[in-house]
């Protein structure tokens, strides 16, 4: 596939100036250099690491972020509808808040998710471990990917692991406690751990090859 450094560059300008027009047109003058499915997940995932890579390093603020995803999950929408069958083959997947309501962080590594051509459903913020199961055993989730922004929290996934055992639901987390301390995602009882959206999506892949 040809090298797209011009159009990332160009990208990353038309959504931290919020240009949802001029993003969109970047996206589609691309496609004649790859499928759409390359296209999500080279140009648009590409273009929003970069962008969170600038707000780890304090360069960005997160409200930027947060909108570049929210354009960019409109734009693959176009070029690759959730019902596409290019979207990757996947058991289901899931993403939420547990416990408390801090969205942000699991709102930009949704967008960058579904950039990379994945489909998950997101359950929001709030949740307990008795809603997270009750949904988990209803849906027949089989990766559910979970952000935390306290301690407590995250201690709770234990119980949320235990209540799990007779499903094959693979847990992965993040958020501040796992950064912290990035053994306690182990002992917690999780399936795997990520530090952002580069992360996520390797461990994604890879629970993906050991399903298929």
């Amino acid at each position: 596939m040809d090298n797209l450094s011009l159009e990332i560059n160009a990208l990353e300008r038309a959504l931290l100036t919020m240009d949802q027009s001029q993003a969109e047109s970047i996206v589609i003058g691309a496609m004649t250099k790859g499928t759409p499915i390359q296209i999500a997940s080279e140009l648009v995932s590409g273009t929003l690491q970069r962008i969170g890579d600038s707000w780890e390093t304090g360069n960005l603020a997160l409200s930027q972020v947060y909108m570049s995803g929210i354009i960019c999950e409109e734009v693959i929408d176009k070029i690759l509808p959730p019902s596409n069958p290019l979207r990757k083959n996947q058991p289901k997947m899931a993403i939420a808040v547990f416990e408390d309501y801090h969205l942000l962080g699991k709102r930009i590594l949704y967008s960058t998710l579904r950039a990379s051509g994945f489909e998950l459903i997101d359950l929001g913020g709030g949740l307990s471990t008795d809603q997270l199961v009750e949904i988990v055993k209803n849906e027949k989730i089989k990766i559910l990917l979970l952000s935390v922004l306290m301690l407590p929290s995250a201690l709770r996934i234990k119980e949320l692991k235990l209540n799990l055992l007779d499903t094959d639901v693979k847990i992965i987390v993040g958020g501040a406690p796992f950064r912290f301390d990035t053994e306690l995602w182990k002992e917690v009882g999780a399936d795997g751990m990520g530090k952002d959206s580069s992360d996520a999506i390797e461990i994604v892949t890879k629970l993906m090859e050991e399903k298929s």
